[in-house]
C-alpha cells in the first residue's frame, strides 16, 4: 500500500552486508523501497568496517574508478583483483581482493600474503592509499606481502576490523583459516619470532588478517578502527535525519567489539538522533539499543527489508 509522502521527515539506511545473503548496497535499497512504500523519503548510505564490502561502500558514496590488476592468491594461484582509484587521486584496496579466505581451501600453515603485496604496488603512487582488512586466508604476519613490497607508495591508512594485536591473529583466528589445534602455538611462535614485527605487536590492529596489520604498521602505516575509518571517508552524518537503520546478517558479540553497526549507534547516540538496529538473526543484541530480527530465511531478506522500512515508516509518521 503506498501513502502520500511527508516532506519534513528523512530517514537514513546504512546497513553493513548480509554476509552471503545481500550486499549492503541491495540491503540499503530494500530499505528505502520501504520507507518510500510507507510515505518516508529515505536515503541509501551502505557501510562496512574493513572487512567484505568496504571498497564497494566506498565507490557508492564517492564515486572513482574500478581497476584490475592480476596477483597470485595465498596459494599460488593466478587471481584477478581489483582496486578503487578514488576521485582526487587516492586509491582504496581491500586485502581479501588478492588474498580471500576460501572455504573449500583452508592450510593457515602455509597461506602466503605476497599477493596483497602485488596488489598495493599495482596501484603506482596515489596521493593517500586506504587498505581495508579482513577476510583473508593468511596467518603469516605480512612475510609473503614483505618478499615484494619493501616501502607503502604513498601515506597509508589501514582499516583493521579486529581491534587484536599480533598473536592473536593466531589464537582467535587461525582456527577459523584452517589451523590445527597443535598447529596454533605453532602460528604464534612463528609470528613472534618476525623481529621486524616485534614494535608494533601490541598495536591495536597488528593482529587483523593474520598479523597484516602489524606488517604494514612496520612499513609505516597508520593502523585505524576499520568502521570509525570507513564511515569518515563515507561521510557518514546522522544529524539531518528523523531515523537511521543499520543492522546485519548476525548480530552478536563480535557486533559491539567495532563492527559497522554498533560504530553507527554509537554516532548516531552522540547526535541524538534515533538508531534502529537489524539483524536476519540477533545472538546477542547491542545494549540499549532498538532491535529488529529479520524472519532468518534467507531467501525472505529482501522483502523482510522492506516490510522492515515501511513499519518503520509508519512509527515516524505516527509520532509526527
Amino acid at each position: 500500500m503506498s501513502h502520500s509522502r511527508s516532506p519534513s521527515l528523512r530517514a537514513l539506511a546504512c546497513p553493513a552486508s548480509l554476509k552471503g545473503v545481500l550486499s549492503a548496497a541491495a540491503a540499503a535499497d530494500a530499505l528505502v523501497a520501504g520507507f518510500a512504500a510507507g510515505g518516508v523519503e529515505a536515503h541509501a548510505l551502505p557501510v562496512a568496517d574493513g572487512g567484505e564490502g568496504t571498497l564497494v561502500a566506498l565507490q557508492t558514496a564517492l564515486g572513482g574508478e574500478w581497476r584490475e590488476t592480476e596477483v597470485l592468491d595465498a596459494f599460488g594461484r593466478p587471481r584477478r583483483a581489483r582496486w578503487l582509484a578514488l576521485p582526487g587521486g587516492g586509491a582504496a584496496i581491500e586485502a581479501a581482493q588478492a588474498i580471500p579466505l576460501d572455504p573449500s581451501h583452508l592450510d593457515a600453515m602455509n597461506a602466503s600474503s605476497r599477493g596483497l603485496g602485488e596488489l598495493i604496488r599495482a596501484v603506482g603512487r596515489p596521493t593517500d592509499l586506504v587498505v581495508a582488512l579482513g577476510g583473508t586466508a593468511t596467518v603469516d604476519g605480512g612475510a609473503g606481502l614483505r618478499e615484494v613490497l619493501h616501502e607503502l607508495p604513498s601515506p597509508t591508512r589501514v582499516a583493521c576490523d579486529v581491534d587484536v594485536p599480533l598473536l592473536d591473529a593466531a589464537r582467535l583466528f587461525a582456527t577459523q583459516k584452517g589451523a590445527a589445534p597443535r598447529q596454533i602455538d605453532a602460528l604464534a611462535d612463528r609470528l613472534a619470532a618476525i623481529d621486524e614485527l616485534e614494535p608494533y605487536a601490541d598495536l591495536p590492529g597488528a593482529g587483523a588478517a593474520g598479523g597484516l596489520g602489524a606488517a604494514l604498521a612496520a612499513l609505516g602505516a597508520d593502523l585505524l578502527p576499520g568502521a570509525p575509518l570507513v564511515l569518515s571517508l563515507l561521510g557518514f552524518d546522522p544529524s539531518p535525519y528523523e531515523l537511521v537503520v543499520t543492522g546485519e546478517g548476525t548480530v552478536d558479540r563480535t557486533t559491539g567489539r567495532g563492527k559497522a553497526p554498533a560504530t553507527v549507534l554509537e554516532r548516531c547516540r552522540e547526535a541524538g538522533v534515533r538508531c534502529v538496529v537489524f539483524g536476519g538473526k540477533i545472538v546477542e543484541p547491542l545494549a540499549g539499543a532498538e532491535m529488529h530480527e529479520l524472519s532468518g530465511r534467507p531467501e525472505r531478506a529482501t522483502e523482510d527489508l522492506v516490510e522492515l522500512g515501511e513499519k518503520l515508516a509508519g512509527s515516524l509518521l505516527g509520532l509526527a
